[in-house]
């Protein structure tokens, strides 16, 4: 039978940080096997940094795996840092990293934020990828982003009720400026507040089942503040364009073999972005799991991510 299951726990051989420009220090490490295929891991978000689990999703006898928290985000500094803060700087990011490390081409492998920035830096670097693993498409669309303001109370009236219920009635008309408005607070209190809750409702939206672990993870001081601040930022004023540009450039990469998991019942990132992007890219392998929402970390698709990187072997 297929692997479906997360490697033991391994530590990193090597960690270290990269100045980028004169404001970001991105945190990097590397464990597995040091001569391996070098597959670079892309967390979600933006802003929720990686975790030692994400080491897990790859044979260490086989693959280099490469993990670094984004700009502002994770053991990154500082921490929810929105200044020179881009799509297109996380790219450069993800440039500068593989020339620091020596690395010719790679594998990327992203969920939700992490599927958007994995499409972008392989749209911008086709000749630095050996191929995709992608899950819990996001686009960065407004319609996506509507979404997760507004209509996830469809399916979780409650969380949407205590998110919107931090802001006072009269601002509810544009949550994401009143969030905003509070996120970047000269206040410490303030700006903790508006993030434990921002990020807790994300969390209790995240799994098909209820995951009191995950929720109480997304309440945890520092992810909920890299995760809502740097959120709410690129929500704000990092929107591609045209809106559809990741849509329209996916011919830059259909030469390239791809897995594309997906939650059926996926609410932060709802299947219809995964069904357009698989429209847009017939060649990639489709994968929606039946029995699954928006987690990396729910069984089935944990194992059919691990099954692609198992898959995966034979691209060099």
């Amino acid at each position: 039978m297929p692997r479906s299951d997360f490697y033991p726990p391994i530590d990193p051989f090597q960690t270290g940080r990269l100045a980028v420009d004169g404001i970001h220090t991105v945190y990097w490490e590397q464990a597995g096997n040091p001569r391996g295929v070098p597959v670079m891991f892309l967390h979600g978000g933006p802003g929720a940094g990686a975790s030692p689990t994400h080491r897990r999703f790859f044979d260490p006898s086989h693959y280099r795996i490469i993990v670094m928290d984004q700009r502002g985000a994770g053991r990154s500094t500082p921490l929810g840092e929105t200044r020179a803060n881009t799509t297109e700087t996380l790219v450069e990011d993800i440039e500068a990293l593989r020339t620091h490390l020596g690395i010719e081409r790679w594998h990327l492998f992203g969920g939700s934020w992490g599927s958007t920035l994995a499409l972008a830096y392989a749209q911008t670097h086709p000749e630095r990828c050996l191929g995709l693993i992608l899950r819990g498409i996001f686009l960065m669309r407004k319609s996506e982003i509507d979404w997760f303001l507004y209509s996830m109370r469809v399916l979780f009236p409650e969380a949407w009720a205590a998110f919107a219920g931090h802001i006072p009635e009269a601002e509810r008309g544009d949550l994401l400026e009143a969030y905003w408005k509070r996120l970047d607070s000269s206040d410490p209190a303030v700006r903790m507040a508006a993030a434990r809750v921002w990020s807790v409702y994300e969390g209790s939206c995240s799994a098909l089942l209820p995951s009191p672990d995950l929720i109480a993870a997304s309440g945890e001081d520092r992810h909920a503040l890299g995760l809502a601040r740097i959120e709410a930022h690129y929500f704000r004023s990092n929107r591609f364009t045209p809106e559809d540009k990741l849509l329209r450039d996916v011919q830059r990469i259909r030469h390239l073999p791809a897995v594309i998991v997906q939650g059926r019942y996926d609410v932060v990132c709802p299947v219809i972005s995964a069904d357009e992007l698989h429209r847009a890219w017939p060649e990639a392998d489709y994968r929606i799991i039946p029995d699954a929402g928006h987690s990396a970390m729910e069984p089935g698709i944990r194992a059919a991510l691990i099954q692609a990187t198992e898959r995966f072997k034979e691209y060099r």
